[in-house]
């Protein structure tokens, strides 16, 4: 069985936590050599640069830029080509993802004191760029992702959203994919992939005008393009390989914990499948029912590989160090297949979500229970938040001081200015305070 056990005292254990720990690694250099040389073809081609490169990777000729947006028709013709239980079921998605993500949205205040006006107004950016990856050969639409990004988009109050994934071999994208979209209130799709869709976002082309935040996950040449305009456009995260730690104690369920570290294997094989528990007699049976569910052959191939690179069960002393680990490793998703799931979340200080208890599997917040579930990977959840409403918000401060006001304060921002030695800031005030007093 490719899933290993280790010990955390143990040396074997120590180097296995070492390794987990220093998982965030930079973009190898030959990557994003490569794709910064796309950048700058299509800043410099535009539109020419994505009809050549969506012919030579996603083996698409477009006869026209005109062919890269999706029409009326082709959303029409995709509601016809779903099953209704499908379309249900991404209504209901939506409904609950627009229902959590409403409790967040900042509101503009503004208060008044003393001749002093001071406020924060919230404005939402102009346009958002999202980005959906095709799956396999554009047969497995990311649905989900489309939900996840344009929802928080629209509830911002973006005016103008567009979509980017990459074409199928007849040109057309998946019918579930446009549903979703649509029933978002995206109108503008286009069927363009790889680094350069976030490129054409990033710079516009003459078909395709400029974005201020561009979101949504991608290979490793769509993070490497993220990473380069991020210096001048707004992106969600730089993400890496799904993760997943699961705390359990003896009385977990193996078959739910060996299906759960599959459902994030099964996503590439560089996911991160980890097990942390204190029962050396759970990991046991963990591991067998993990080769049972392998046997059943679904995508087992990824996931063995994902388990041997990356994954592994940990044994600690007691559940506290398993807790205390965990907020080291700092999951991207963090199970909590305990006792008294909420009396232990008080202990979680870094995960990018927690799902609590044994009938909470993570698989929940990927489609339907309402949380967003692009979340920082690689340890970033130390310090990074999921994608929501504040991703598409900008926070515009704004003051306004009557002539007593600054009257009253000018003396202590004349000291400051001159202590930083910028005697025209204080000038600036003196100015106004001798204006004022000659009435």
């Amino acid at each position: 069985m490719p899933v290993k056990i280790f010990k955390a005292s143990s040396k074997s254990g120590k180097k296995f936590l070492e390794k987990l720990l220093n998982r965030a690694q930079e973009l190898p250099k030959g990557v994003e050599k490569g794709v910064r040389k796309i950048g700058l073809e299509v800043k410099k081609r535009g539109d020419e640069a994505l009809i050549s490169y969506t012919e030579k990777f996603d083996g698409v000729r477009f006869s026209s830029p005109e062919a890269f947006k999706v029409s009326e028709k082709e959303f029409s013709e995709a509601y016809r080509k779903i099953s209704p239980p499908l379309l249900e079921s991404i209504k209901i998605a939506i409904q609950k993802v627009e229902s959590f993500h409403r409790k967040g949205l900042p509101l503009s205040w503004c208060e008044f004191e003393d001749g002093i006006t001071l406020g924060q107004k919230v404005v939402p950016v102009e346009r958002a760029g999202l980005y959906v990856p095709g799956g396999k050969g554009g047969e497995t639409p990311l649905i989900s992702t489309v939900i996840m990004t344009g929802v928080p988009a629209k509830i911002a109050g973006v005016k103008e959203i567009l979509l980017f994934s990459p074409p199928r071999k007849d040109g057309s994208l998946h019918p579930a994919l446009l549903v979703a979209a649509k029933e978002v209130g995206i109108e503008e799709v286009f069927k363009i992939g790889g680094p350069w869709a976030i490129f054409a976002m990033a710079y516009g082309t003459e078909s395709i005008p400029k974005v201020d935040v561009i979101c949504g996950p991608g290979n490793i040449y769509v993070t490497a393009a993220k990473k380069l305009v991020s210096t001048f456009v707004g992106i969600d995260m730089l993400a890496g390989p799904s993760e997943v730690l699961i705390i359990a104690d003896e009385e977990a369920n193996p078959e739910f914990i060996a299906w759960d570290l599959l459902a994030q294997a099964e996503h590439d094989p560089m996911s991160l499948p980890l097990l942390i528990t204190p029962s050396y007699k759970l990991a046991l049976r963990v591991k067998k029912e993990l080769e049972k569910a392998l046997s059943k052959g679904l995508r087992a191939e990824i996931s063995a590989e994902a388990l041997q690179k990356r994954g592994g069960i940990i044994i600690t002393e007691t559940l506290s160090q398993a807790f205390e680990l965990a907020n080291l490793i700092a999951p991207e998703h963090l199970e909590l297949c305990v006792n008294e799931p909420m009396k232990w979340l008080s202990a979680v200080k870094n995960a990018g979500a927690v799902f609590l208890g044994n009938y909470t599997p993570e698989a929940l917040g990927d489609y339907i229970a309402g949380p967003n579930h692009v979340l920082p990977t690689m340890g970033l959840a130390r310090f990074a938040s999921s994608l929501s409403v504040d991703k598409f918000l900008k926070k515009v401060n704004f003051l306004k001081y009557e002539k007593e006001a600054l009257l009253r304060e000018a003396e202590h921002v004349i000291a400051l200015a001159e202590a930083e030695n910028l005697p025209s800031h204080a000038e600036a005030v003196r100015v106004r305070c001798k204006n004022i007093r000659k009435g």
